[in-house]
């Protein structure tokens, strides 16, 4: 009897989980939803009409506004990459592919200005950076497709490398959309420029010294 009593409290207890996991996505979905329309100023009675439930709900579900809000940021850099992944699939020189993923970037920026914003105001914690890249490192795996063009095996990067480059990536993007004194087009090939002769550096200084000229394979296989 204590069995088959305590496997239904597992699965009572389980669905519940379940259920309060799916009402936090939803709810997170709506404020994301709120954020895109209207601007990270979004309040809560916003969010609460957006989710069709009564304010006082929301905070069943979240601890407090800072806890909504990294839900939100997790799915919005989810989003992005979602966005930015089909472009590791691509051969091409180290130009290329970084135009590539700056383009990309952009493109979605542009897009999703709120959103955006809303990743880029919450700086680069070492949580932040890992959500926005996912298991992606890029320099690891520039290092990677650049073994068979060079002498050097393939090292591991400092994040704070890639962490630096997500900044003046940030940065460019953020000034664009609040300026937008240049087309898209000429921010991204000349962010791209910047881009790429950091990223150049950077493996250089592993070890790596990789011609501009040489087209590396895709990085993610379709």
């Amino acid at each position: 009897m204590g069995k088959w009593v305590d496997s239904t409290v597992r699965r009572r207890t389980a669905g519940d989980d379940g259920a309060r996991a799916r009402r936090r996505r939803h709810i997170a979905e709506a404020a994301l939803l709120a954020v895109d329309d209207i601007g990270i100023e979004a309040g809560t009675a916003v969010i609460a009409e957006r989710a069709e439930m009564p304010r006082p709900h929301i905070y069943r579900y979240f601890a407090s506004r800072e806890d909504l809000d990294s839900e939100m940021v997790r799915l919005a850099a989810r989003r992005l990459n979602d966005h930015i992944r089909p472009h590791l699939s691509h051969r091409g020189t180290p130009l290329m592919v970084v135009q590539g993923l700056v383009e990309a970037c952009a493109t979605w920026a542009d897009a999703h200005p709120h959103l955006y914003r809303l990743l880029a105001a919450r700086g680069h914690s070492r949580t932040l950076h890992q959500a926005r890249m996912g298991r992606t490192r890029l320099l690891d795996e520039i290092a990677v497709a650049a073994r068979g063009y060079t002498n050097a095996a393939p090292s591991s990067f400092p994040e704070g490398i890639l962490v630096g480059v997500m900044g003046m990536v940030d940065a460019t993007i953020i000034w664009w959309l609040d300026q937008r004194d240049e087309s898209l087009d000429v921010m991204t090939e000349r962010l791209s420029d910047h881009v790429t002769l950091v990223l150049l550096r950077a493996l250089s200084g592993r070890g790596i010294d990789l011609a501009p000229a040489v087209e590396l394979e895709p990085f993610v296989r379709e």
